[in-house]
């Protein structure tokens, strides 16, 4: 077996899908049956590695029967359309909110473009492919799928996208939760555990939404929570319980955090923003044991500090609006 795919049990693999560094972008494959189901697939770059997976299970592309993004964002999503022309049997479910930006993806590459430019579109994500109409179908809150008998339940959980679901598994007492459960690095494990921190990526932070998401994940007891970046955490429900409840106290500290900042959208806000979320996270970090020297910390956290600035920006910047 190829070492960016690894066993989980209950027939769950996690690929790493090299994207950004190792041990940062996970895509899972499901298999029940001689049966598979691929949920989130990373970008375009990860679709060979998909493949491989499969391969290394002994299965065919004709294997699989859905691929569930949990959201639309490229580093879920932005591989569907291309792994999608590869898998003739396969069918796309995806978000309402989300799904006609995968039928015709035009939209969603112009506006990540905008943002990282042209030479980082196509180094990160390539160009993106439209998913066939027909072949492509929308979720509905509370709908099951059946994988040869397995099955998955869909759950619309708002918070950090409103086109975000997540995918309650029984049998293995798990949720596939995207990016509503946080992130958690595995550098970060220690004697206690896994850590994790939430993610207020732009554009479409709702705190409230998105601790009643987790409420509602929770509410099921799962025993492991299945997340993109990156990988299993868990291992009992009272672990998983402890995650939430770090995550909600977090969102809550970057929620005062946001109404303590100067007033208006200013360079001078994003590194106010920036600095506060350093001070929540970096203490959190010594208290749960982690070891490594603050600019390796940093080092790991750069991304989500820059990304969450921006994110609690645009919050404020929506709330202002609404006043």
């Amino acid at each position: 077996m190829h070492d960016f795919v690894q066993p989980l049990g209950h027939g769950i693999y996690a690929i790493d899908t090299g994207f950004q560094r190792p041990q940062f972008d996970a895509a899972y494959l499901v298999v029940e049956a001689g049966r598979a189901a691929f949920i989130d697939t990373g970008t375009n770059h990860a679709v060979p590695r998909l493949l491989a997976a499969l391969g290394d299970l002994g299965l065919g592309p004709e294997a699989v029967d859905w691929v569930i993004p949990t959201h639309v964002h490229l580093d879920h999503a932005g591989g569907v359309g291309l792994l999608m022309q590869s898998l003739p049997l396969a069918r796309l479910v995806v978000h309402p909110r989300g799904l006609r930006h995968l039928i015709d993806p035009t939209a969603l590459y112009m506006g990540a473009k905008a943002v990282y430019g042209e030479a980082e579109m196509q180094r990160s994500y390539g160009r993106l492919v439209p998913v066939p109409a027909e072949r492509a179908q929308a979720s509905s809150d509370g709908e099951t799928l059946h994988l040869a008998g397995r099955s998955l339940l869909l759950l619309d959980t708002p918070g950090h996208a409103r086109h975000h679901h997540c995918i309650w598994d029984a049998h293995s007492r798990g949720c596939f939760t995207g990016d509503t459960f946080g992130l958690s690095y595995r550098e970060f494990d220690t004697a206690q555990g896994a850590w994790a921190l939430p993610t207020s990526t732009p554009v479409q932070f709702e705190p409230e939404a998105l601790k009643a998401s987790m409420d509602r994940m929770l509410a099921l007891e799962p025993t492991q929570m299945f997340l993109t970046h990156y990988s299993r955490v868990g291992g009992s429900v009272a672990e998983v319980q402890r995650l939430g409840q770090l995550l909600r106290e977090q969102i809550d500290e970057m929620v005062a955090l946001a109404h303590a900042a100067p007033f208006g959208a200013s360079p001078e806000r994003h590194a106010f923003l920036k600095t506060g979320l350093e001070a929540i996270y970096l203490p959190r970090l010594h208290a749960h044991g982690c070891t490594q020297s603050l600019v390796a910390q940093l080092g790991l956290l750069e991304m989500d500090i820059e990304l969450n600035a921006q994110g609690l920006g645009v919050y404020l910047d929506k709330r202002a609006a609404a006043a």
